[in-house]
């Protein structure tokens, strides 16, 4: 079970909540170090001047905001200390709105919230009032001297608690060049056999089918290498995305191919 990272109260009105925050995610992601090549040994990067190219002390590097090339306005540690939200230990919930409403666009990393002694009662009936209402606490938390706008939500038994984007952070649909609009004209027949091949494909979704098969593959043959086997790798060619000449065409061969897998798949 995850260590929790904070504890405090979810607010809602006057009922407060206590609550300790678990992170609900562990990403997987394959690192690797640099290395010299000759010696094997790990190669340590230095922070050095880009003027005099020499070592600059850590104790002598200050943060410096960019304002035009090569100008800085430099900020002292305890200017930025004196900004920073007050640490606090309540996620204050100030709206319940539509979960249907959010751009899943805003959603940024999820915790989960689990009761502390004396919650547990206003825990579930949060929770369930969510669920039944089909809404979504709107809230803020201070986390690390980072204030976050979230999002709390029911999850089977649990309540999460997810990080979001504020608005100016998201690249909004209107400021993207050569999105299709209502002036290209899709035929009824089209549409119909665009909603079948949906139909088609449709399941529930299964998150555990899924799996990041490149790291699996980087693994299997790490662990190759480790053993002292001599991996030989052959360089497969970039495939190019076929070209849709006839989008009709494509649609009725798409769907032809996926009604032969299914029947495949249940002989």
């Amino acid at each position: 079970m995850p260590r929790p990272i904070w504890s405090g109260s979810i607010s809602f009105g006057l009922v407060n909540v206590p609550v300790k925050l678990l992170t609900a995610v562990s990403p997987k992601d394959v690192r690797f170090h640099q290395i010299d090549s000759r010696s094997k040994a790990r190669v340590k990067q230095k922070r050095v001047s880009s003027t005099t190219g020499e070592e600059v002390p850590y104790e002598e590097i200050v943060k410096g905001y960019e304002i035009a090339p090569d100008r800085y306005v430099v900020i002292e540690p305890e200017e930025l200390e004196a900004l920073d939200p007050k640490s606090t230990k309540t996620i204050d919930i100030e709206d319940f709105v539509d979960l249907d409403t959010i751009d899943p666009v805003y959603f940024e990393r999820p915790y989960y919230l689990v009761p502390e002694k004396g919650g547990v009662k206003a825990y579930a009936l949060l929770r369930d009032a969510m669920r039944e209402t089909n809404k979504v606490g709107i809230a803020r938390m201070v986390l690390r001297t980072k204030q976050y706008l979230a999002a709390i939500r029911p999850v089977g038994n649990a309540l999460v608690i997810e990080t979001m984007l504020f608005d100016d952070e998201v690249v909004h649909e209107d400021e993207i060049d050569g999105l299709p609009g209502d002036e290209v004209e899709v035929s009824d027949k089209e549409m119909k056999i665009a909603r079948s091949l949906i139909d088609s494909l449709s399941t529930d979704f299964e998150p555990a089918k899924y799996r990041d098969e490149y790291r699996d593959r980087v693994l299997e043959m790490i662990e190759a290498k480790a053993e002292g086997q001599e991996v030989v790798v052959a360089e497969a060619p970039a495939e190019e995305p076929a070209k849709v000449v006839d989008l009709m065409a494509a649609l009725e061969a798409s769907l032809g191919e996926v009604k032969k897998a299914r029947a495949k798949k249940g002989a």
